[in-house]
């Protein structure tokens, strides 16, 4: 972070009233230039056609131009191209995905920062998306504190109904506008939520919702949360609680755990009508409450309701189990979703390189592994990575068999070759 941002950052943290009347300043050739050194050069073009590599190539032309037309109050913001990406195994329907120009998507970036060196001052410690030194698994670890260290036991699992293309940009302006007071700024934003989205030579503007796919949305859909979600629980709800209380984030994804039963049972009442006001809405057939920790086994037995139920958050499966001392335990494992969306990116990648030397399948192979085992590498995760690592072992060995039909093969031909060995799962993360 540059020392001006670093001096924003530290004005936030210490007036936490303040707002920033000049910040556009800051969007120099010399600052666009250090983002772009930050940003994945790798990422597709927008509607004008052009790609990161045009735009590297002349830098400093690019750069130059776009000060000049912040300057002038000029600058345009191009809709996105809009792109249908499938939801995944086991989902019906696409996912829309906005990909802005490489000038703007370098602006958005460079605003972005500036933004996250305000708002990071104010975001609470049960955010864990879309933030600087913060990932998933901070966001597991902290859940499990909660659920094994803290006197919870009932768990409110839910879900958000389109939440990125519901977003109010009233509200929203009005969120933004609590911190920053450069008009400059404000425009920008402003014109990025009215850019619309190209499909089919057709330009479609949205009266809410921000585009998925620009670097300035993931901030923006933070912020929001923030202040429906995250202020109001810690300022109204957990102050009306009986008991314990804990709200947990990772983007639009959140876990609320309670001691007592009416607490959970008041704030299902109010999120919604919360919710509502923002226009918001809890997907219903995603969105339950459940007994779960270290008192929610003994509780099931004695009403005979059998073993507590589960729940998944962050593509784990979260399990009331007990360790080898007979404590309460919270076991967490990679869910059917996640494994099943990997191992359809593993068969599709082998089908479609089945061609390739042996070597180099498992090189590859050996890559996509050890990059889903150092997400999902947790304690009590062996036996299922392992499992996964069987399965694309098999789909390998299918593979091979649809080379030819004059030699198939087998496990046990194939089981003791230098070149079909993958590796096996780790605890990559023994703290989580």
């Amino acid at each position: 972070m540059s020392t001006q941002l670093s001096q924003i950052a530290k004005k936030a943290k210490l007036d936490r009233k303040a707002r920033f009347t000049s910040l556009a300043h800051l969007l120099t050739p010399e600052f666009l230039k250090e983002t772009w050194g930050k940003m994945n050069r790798k990422a597709a073009g927008g509607v004008d056609g052009q790609s990161t590599e045009q735009f590297e190539s002349e830098l400093e032309t690019q750069v130059k131009a776009i000060c000049k037309q912040l300057k002038e109050g000029t600058y345009h913001a191009p809709p996105v191209r809009r792109v249908e990406i499938p939801k995944g195994p086991g989902k019906v329907g696409t996912r829309p995905l906005g990909i802005p120009t490489v000038a703007d998507r370098l602006l958005q970036r460079a605003v972005a920062r500036i933004l996250e060196a305000v708002f990071e001052a104010d975001f609470l410690d049960c955010s864990h998306g879309f933030r600087p030194g913060r990932n998933p698994h901070h966001a597991l670890q902290a859940l499990r504190v909660q659920i094994v260290m803290k006197k919870v036991m009932q768990v409110f699992e839910a879900d958000i109904r389109s939440y990125f293309t519901r977003i109010n940009h009233q509200w929203l302006r009005k969120m933004v506008a609590h911190r920053i007071a450069d008009p400059a700024i404000l425009g920008l934003i402003g014109k990025w939520l009215k850019a619309g989205a190209m499909q089919d030579g057709v330009v479609i503007y949205a009266e809410e919702g921000t585009p998925q796919g620009g670097p300035i949305s993931p901030l923006l859909s933070n912020l929001y949360l923030h202040f429906v979600l995250d202020l109001w629980f810690e300022k109204k709800i957990k102050p009306q609680c009986r008991g314990e209380a804990y709200l947990l984030r990772f983007a639009d994804d959140f876990v609320v755990s309670f001691q007592f039963r009416q607490d959970v049972e008041h704030f299902q009442h109010k999120v919604r009508e919360r919710f509502a006001e923002f226009g918001l809405e809890l997907a219903e057939e995603k969105t339950r409450r459940i007994l779960f920790g270290r008192f929610a086994g003994v509780t099931c037995l004695r009403h005979g309701l059998g073993r507590p139920e589960t729940f998944e958050f962050l593509g784990f499966k979260h399990v009331c189990g007990v360790d080898r001392t007979g404590r309460f335990a919270l076991i967490r494992i990679p869910s059917v979703k996640s494994c099943r969306k990997f191992l359809a990116r593993t068969r599709e990648w082998i089908l479609h390189n089945r061609h390739w030397r042996r070597w180099e399948q498992q090189e590859h192979l050996t890559k996509m592994l050890r990059g889903f085992y150092q997400y999902f590498g947790l304690h009590h995760c062996e036996r299922k990575l392992n499992w996964v690592r069987q399965q694309v072992q098999r789909q390998w060995i299918n593979a091979l068999n649809r080379r030819g039909q004059r030699r198939r093969t087998n496990w046990a031909r194939l089981k003791d070759r230098p070149w079909f060995q993958l590796p096996f799962a780790q605890n990559l993360h023994p703290t989580v």
